[in-house]
């Protein structure tokens, strides 16, 4: 009997130690994550984004600190309603010319940006403050710095992250307008010859799409405005939908929508999804050392 205990302690202090063996071989690893690789997988998130924030802001070549203008052709071979050559630079709409077909006469018209205006589009450059935000959270945890728990290592993967998929959301979800805020909008007032109270666009970034979108309006006379519902917000309104500005009620009755693809944009956000992999993945790791933060302060 005594020495079937024997054994059995014997056996006891045998796993202990083999558990003991694989928690050191454990806390070796752990650190090794939180000195070398977190910084490893820190300095590669650094370079992409540096990456994406420079698309922002390509320089003009042979031009000394001024943003590289580029021109896009709005139009689509199977509608020729709406055409247009947009000049893009930065995050900036330095130049618009746009030919609209009149729905009901095929009369053109022709508008542009007026020589003293251009239109900041704020999608691009919210998502290029989020950029620089995400590399401002990344430079403050330099390679001298020493992270302590994976909890620490978490928190800023999380804050990265979340700069990143506003960075994102910023170019794929374009803001809902209401019609009336559109016809107030500083947009209206950037052409010469001025836009008709008949005719609105809008400007927008959707992904890596450039988009402009026609309104063409019809007052409703009042003997026809029983039935009059105003429309809510939204990116693109549809045909029918009605508004009242200035004390007179308007309905859409025609919709025109043409797009062109801006490469850089689609870099950038090729780049954000890179990042936020790579973010997760560090994360997945330090998930995997969840059994030694029980008896290590996480």
């Amino acid at each position: 009997m005594l020495g079937a205990e024997r054994s059995t302690l014997s056996e006891l202090a045998k796993m202990t130690a083999a558990s003991q063996a694989e928690r050191t071989v454990l806390e070796e690893e752990f650190n090794w994550l939180l000195k070398e690789e977190v910084h490893a997988v820190l300095k590669q998130l650094q370079d992409i984004l540096k990456e994406a924030s420079r698309r922002f802001s390509m320089p003009s070549p042979g031009l000394e600190g001024q943003l590289k203008q580029e021109n896009f052709i709005l139009g689509s071979s199977t509608m020729d309603q709406v055409k247009g050559v947009l000049t893009l630079q930065g995050e900036a709409l330095t130049q618009a010319d746009i030919n609209i077909k009149v729905a009901k006469s095929s009369q053109v018209m022709h508008f542009a940006f007026r020589d003293d205006k251009q239109w900041k589009l704020q999608q691009i450059q919210d998502a290029r403050n989020h950029v620089n935000q995400a590399l401002q959270l990344l430079s403050s945890h330099d390679q001298s710095y020493h992270f302590k728990t994976g909890a620490e290592v978490n928190k800023l993967m999380d804050a990265v992250m979340l700069q990143l998929t506003r960075a994102r959301n910023r170019l794929t979800t374009p803001a809902s307008m209401t019609l009336p805020e559109l016809a107030a909008s500083g947009l209206m007032k950037m052409f010469t010859p001025p836009m008709p109270g008949d005719v609105m666009v809008n400007f927008y970034i959707n992904l890596s799409k450039l988009c402009l979108t026609v309104y063409q309006l019809h007052v409703l006379q009042p003997n026809t405005t029983k039935n009059f519902k105003s429309a809510g917000s939204s990116v693109l309104h549809n045909p029918g939908a009605m508004f009242e500005y200035n004390n007179t009620k308007f309905e859409v009755s025609h919709v025109h929508k043409v797009e062109c693809v801006v490469p850089w944009l689609n870099d950038t956000l090729v780049f954000f999804t890179i990042s936020l992999q790579l973010c997760q993945q560090l994360k997945d790791k330090i998930s995997v050392f969840s059994s030694f933060w029980n008896y290590r302060p996480f």
